[in-house]
């Protein structure tokens, strides 16, 4: 048995539970341009865990395991977090990501703290926003807006 060596993570990395992680390769390839670095096979050789890099990211994917609580945003019909892009064109970030098998949960739009902004769900129904910045705005104006939007609920 030969020894290979396990990449040291970096300081932050996200670990992904997908409905079926060669779907989700694939998806994540086309849509965010992720690059796989690694597979871990289990001894049926279904896939354990499928690592990408994506954008600087460490990504891990693995499906839901029995016994554990780990769950796709899509079977719990909720999602806790939503991950965000920096990017230069957000208009194409979302067409690249719908045409690749996401959903529009907001479509892109300018928003009052300045970028230009939207999300999609994956296919597992993980939310990711693309963020375009347009011009840097005071805290006290976006304070000012978030005020108003408050008030007038």
């Amino acid at each position: 048995m030969s020894a290979r060596a396990v990449p040291a993570m970096t300081g932050f990395a996200l670990h992904l539970v997908v409905e079926n992680v060669p779907t989700a390769v694939d998806f994540y390839e086309r849509a965010f341009g992720a690059r796989v670095t690694r597979v871990l096979h289990l001894p049926d050789g279904s896939i354990a865990t499928a690592e990408l890099a994506m954008d600087g990211l460490e990504v891990a994917l693995a499906a839901p395991m029995p016994g554990t609580t780990l769950a796709t945003p899509r079977s719990t019909a909720t999602s806790v977090a939503a991950f965000r892009f920096a990017v230069s064109d957000a208009d194409a970030a979302m067409d690249r990501a719908v045409s690749a098998g996401a959903t529009v949960h907001s479509p892109v739009q300018d928003a009052f703290w300045g970028v230009r902004t939207g999300e999609v769900l994956d296919p597992s129904g993980h939310r990711w926003a693309f963020d375009q910045r347009l011009r840097e705005i005071p805290v006290e104006e976006i304070e000012a807006q978030l005020a108003a939007m408050f008030d007038s609920a």
